[in-house]
């Protein structure tokens, strides 16, 4: 069997090494019909076997061992022009590849009618090519590449370029730089101006800067409500740690007078920054706290508001609350004015809570608030209160008041009220005494607003002084009757004698002569059913229903003062009308305000209205005095050198339990005025349900009347005008 041709003489291409058994790594002759030309790489491996003929594979070429396969025939020296000219190797290759064939045995291979094959090129065949000249035909293979086919170029291996790898990674390094250089130019330029505010944001705190709250003073001056430097405790629970929390509240709970449980909560709130913890701090307080040099824990200058002389007015002063805010009283009502208007500052504060002496500090300084003062008299205010409250123990009442006036200028000089409570301590005291009873309370005037028919009566009626009644102790009108203080043959008396033994029945009978809606005109312009206007929260305008919604029968208890109601300021204001000749002065309490550099803006003048004749109004005065003789309901009201007059009131109360009045007790009163013949001043006294003694107005109320007008008219120095009183006509004579 002829062994088919070995892989040729020639040895592998210049730049090829053989394999450790003569063939190229990928040189296999069988492979060559599936490679095509191509089959030698760029790798550098050579495939072995006879030479390609130029005209392309014989049938059965190049695969031997197959049936019918022809030899390979021997490649033609120069007629395959090699596929791309490179330089011999030295003879180094060539050496290397002898050396492979003597160690590897040659395969001897039988192929139907194929050409044996050599085991190994000899050296000698293959072509020398030099200078890139034409290399000879492949061994192993067959035919040469087809005719008119371009060679396939061969790329040989090399090493990547270290420069490119260089150039590579500068690159790479100058992206990344770029991204940090573009987002330094965002942080810093586009977006810098939000960072920056951020930032400052961070370490900014602004502290409230309060206004100084102006002062509230009697009408020489004299505080009754002032303002003191004080200091507020605040907290950065940010910084307190949380094993230094119970420390804290050991230390400032009882020092500060707090609870302990709200303090602890307050500290633990790690979400802020800034917590007030107390307010109105006396400055040694504060100076102890700061000694204690808690972490998280400072003090800021504020003020506490005082009153220094404890009760005396609280009802119509009222108090500040702990915020600073009014809450009662003229602190409440007036507030915007004396209030002033807070200011702020804002410093840069350092993680560790201290203020940056350098850093950013911005500042809207406060508007201090302007002072009021008052018409009230300290001493006659304090000499009104303290009779109100005596009289109030004395008697049992539930409450009581008293209320001096001007009845010229309207001013108010005194308006007392018991039981009080201190502003100082104000959160120690009943609620329900925080507020201004003079005008927030009403009652039924009784006795007191018959001076009110009197004046309708006599303006509009032809009624006077002398005109005579016979009055019986009670009288029937439609299906109700109405009585008299007390059981009494019917008594022959003038108009004066029923105002002086204040009568409901004689009043009842007068009232006859005017119609109902002058009635309810006359109660209008002395002010009933409406507000006086003073600056204090919660008043009531009382209670007046048009003639209108009147009963058949209402018009009658109106007549002496019930089924109506007033309030204090309101009944002490009719009895000012009428010492003032019948011109109604609208109450006042605020004389003006204090601004900068203690300049006095008076308020403005108050109304002024003439509500009855002059002559009219001095009758009535005439009337009152005998109010105040051994014939009339208030002799203990007389004072010594002084002409009085006044009138009584004793009114039913309301029970509410069943809208009716029994079982709800009595209002006793007493408003009057002095001297009678030149009025100075106006005095009303009201007390509620007195349950010890008497509760007739001319026992119960006529005695602090008494007490109150001697101090009043001394203290302003009111002499006694030394003219006698007129001769009152009690009895109507036959």
């Amino acid at each position: 069997m002829t062994k088919g041709p070995g892989r040729g003489t020639a040895g592998p291409p210049p730049g090829r090494k053989r394999g450790s058994d003569g063939r190229g790594p990928r040189g296999a002759a069988g492979r060559d019909d599936k490679n095509g030309p191509g089959a030698a790489r760029a790798s550098g491996r050579q495939t072995g076997g006879t030479p390609r003929p130029p005209g392309g594979r014989a049938d059965g070429a190049g695969r031997p061992g197959k049936k019918g396969g022809a030899a390979r025939r021997p490649a033609r020296s120069g007629t395959v022009p090699a596929p791309r000219a490179e330089t011999q190797r030295s003879g180094t290759a060539g050496a290397s590849a002898r050396q492979a064939q003597k160690k590897a045995p040659a395969k001897s291979t039988s192929g139907k009618g194929g050409t044996g094959r050599t085991a190994r090129g000899g050296e000698g065949t293959r072509p020398k090519t030099g200078g890139g000249g034409p290399r000879g035909p492949r061994p192993g293979g067959g035919s040469g590449r087809p005719p008119g086919r371009p060679p396939r170029p061969r790329v040989p291996f090399h090493r990547r370029d270290p420069l490119k790898r260089l150039n590579v990674g500068l690159l790479v390094v100058a992206f990344v730089l770029s991204l940090f250089a573009g987002r330094l130019v965002q942080l810093q330029t586009i977006e810098s101006g939000k960072y920056t505010e951020e930032a400052m944001l961070q370490r900014m705190r602004e502290i409230k800067l309060p206004a100084v709250r102006g002062d509230i003073t009697d009408a020489q001056g004299n505080p009754l409500a002032m303002t003191v430097e004080a200091r507020a405790i605040f907290a950065d629970p940010s910084l307190i740690e949380p094993e230094k929390r119970q420390p804290i509240v050991n230390a400032l709970a009882p020092t500060l007078g707090l609870n302990p449980a709200s303090l602890m909560k307050q500290i633990s709130k790690r979400d802020t920054k800034f917590v007030y913890l107390a307010h109105g701090v006396r400055p040694d307080q504060a100076r102890l706290v700061s000694s204690w040099n808690f972490l998280g824990i400072g003090t800021l200058p504020e003020y506490r508001r005082e009153y220094p002389n404890d009760s005396l007015a609280a009802s119509v002063i009222g108090f500040v609350n702990d915020t600073g805010k009014g809450a009662a009283g003229l602190e409440s009502s007036l507030n915007d004015v004396l209030a002033g208007k807070a200011g702020w500052q804002r410093v840069e504060i350092s993680p560790e809570g201290q203020h940056i002496p350098m850093g950013e500090d911005q500042k809207r300084p406060s508007v201090p608030g302007s002072g009021v003062r008052l018409t009230l008299q300290r001493d006659l205010q304090f000499k009104a209160q303290a009779a109100i409250e005596k009289q109030v123990r004395a008697t049992g009442a539930e409450s009581g008041s008293v209320i001096v006036m001007d009845p010229r200028t309207g001013r108010l000089l005194a308006m007392a009220s018991a039981p009080g409570f201190d502003p100082n301590r104000y959160a120690a005291s009943d609620r329900s005494r925080w507020g201004s009873p003079l005008v927030q309370d009403a009652y039924e005037p009784g006795s007191t607003g018959k001076v009110v028919t009197a004046a309708a009566v006599m303006q509009h009626g032809g009624v006077t002084p002398k005109t005579p009644y016979t009055v019986p102790d009670k009288i029937k009108k439609y299906d109700v009757v109405f009585h008299d203080s007390h059981d009494h043959a019917p008594e022959p008396l003038t108009f004066a004698g029923v105002l002086a033994k204040s009568s409901n029945v004689g009043t009842i009978m007068a009232s006859e002569s005017i119609t109902s809606q002058q009635l309810y005109q006359t109660l209008r312009d002395f002010g009933f059913g409406q507000k006086t206007g003073l600056p204090l929260p919660g008043e009531t305008p009382g209670l007046l229903e048009s003639p209108a919604r009147w009963s058949g029968t209402d018009r009658y208890p109106i007549a002496f003062g019930q089924t109506v109601s007033v309030n204090a300021v309101q009944m002490a204001s009719v009895y000012a009308t009428i010492a003032n000749g019948g011109v109604r002065v609208a109450p006042n309490l605020v004389a003006g305000t204090v601004g900068e550099h203690d300049r006095f803006t008076p308020a403005p003048a108050p109304q002024r209205r003439q509500v009855i004749s002059a002559t009219t109004a001095r009758q009535i005065s005439d009337m009152l005095e005998g109010v105040t003789t051994k014939e009339g309901t208030a002799p203990k009201a007389q004072i010594k050198g002084y002409r009085v007059a006044g009138k009584t009131g004793t009114a039913e109360i309301v029970n509410p339990r069943c809208g009716c009045y029994d079982g709800g007790g009595y209002t006793a009163s007493f408003a009057g005025f002095a001297p009678a013949d030149d009025p100075r001043l106006v005095v009303q006294v009201v007390l509620q349900a007195p349950k010890r003694g008497s509760h007739y107005g001319g026992d119960a109320a006529a005695p602090v009347f008494k007490d109150v007008m001697s101090f009043a008219l001394q203290s302003e120095k009111i002499p006694p005008t030394g003219s006698r009183p007129p001769i009152t006509e009690i009895y109507a004579r036959d």
